[in-house]
């Protein structure tokens, strides 16, 4: 039935959140606060930058140094971006899988590509994907279909015969605008919105054994 398994990459793939969650704490301690606890934090990785801010220092897009502070996370994260990080449980063994049976997986994250390829890089995943979408890849990033679309066409498959795996909203959203079969993993950050049975994902699963069978590998 499915040709190609696509994955979301923070909060699917890989759990980042220890890293990211260190950048901003590394904000914190510049401005002397205490460090905010990573469990805290983990529900907002999967909003990116301004999830972080917002969570962690309370600061919103409008506020004067937003600019200052939106660059310098982005700087201490680089520069610490794979030291906690690794795949979630499941994750290797369902790639390894799929290699076997010589079908692509790739990766369609709203992430940017100067993070994008270095962390799949240290995590020796950046030559196994057939397929790499960042959130600057394309005219637009999810919830809209268009890095789907891109996906679909590096990889020369339909978006029908596709599986993509995410855990946020938009993940499911851009994933159903293009046509996909998609997948929410509560296993992931999930955000602080509607529930994952809310999202409308054709499935839901707990972890990454579930994909393998979802796929029909077994």
């Amino acid at each position: 039935m499915f040709e190609a398994v696509l994955f979301d990459l923070d909060g699917t793939f890989a759990d980042t959140a220890p890293d990211l969650a260190a950048a901003l704490n590394r904000l914190r301690g510049d401005l002397a606060l205490p460090p905010v606890p990573l469990e805290q934090l983990r529900p907002l990785t999967s909003q990116g930058v301004r999830g972080m801010l917002k969570g962690g220092l309370e600061m919103l897009p409008t506020d004067a140094r937003y600019a200052e502070f939106y660059d310098r996370f982005l700087q201490y994260y680089s520069q610490d971006i794979c030291v906690e990080t690794a795949l979630f449980p499941g994750i290797e063994p369902l790639l390894e899988a799929l290699e076997r049976r010589r079908w692509p997986w790739g990766i369609v994250t709203n992430k940017a590509q100067r993070f994008t390829l270095p962390l799949l890089a240290r995590l020796g995943c950046a030559k196994r994907a057939a397929c790499v979408v960042s959130g600057d890849s394309a005219r637009r990033a999810k919830p809209a279909a268009q890095p789907m679309q891109l996906a679909c066409a590096l990889l020369a498959r339909r978006p029908e015969s596709c599986l993509y795996v995410g855990d946020d909203l938009r993940d499911i959203q851009a994933g159903r605008a293009a046509g996909m079969v998609t997948v929410a993993v509560r296993y992931g950050y999930l955000g602080d919105g509607e529930p994952i049975e809310d999202w409308g994902a054709d499935h839901v699963v707990d972890d990454a054994h579930e994909i393998a069978a979802l796929a029909g590998i077994h």
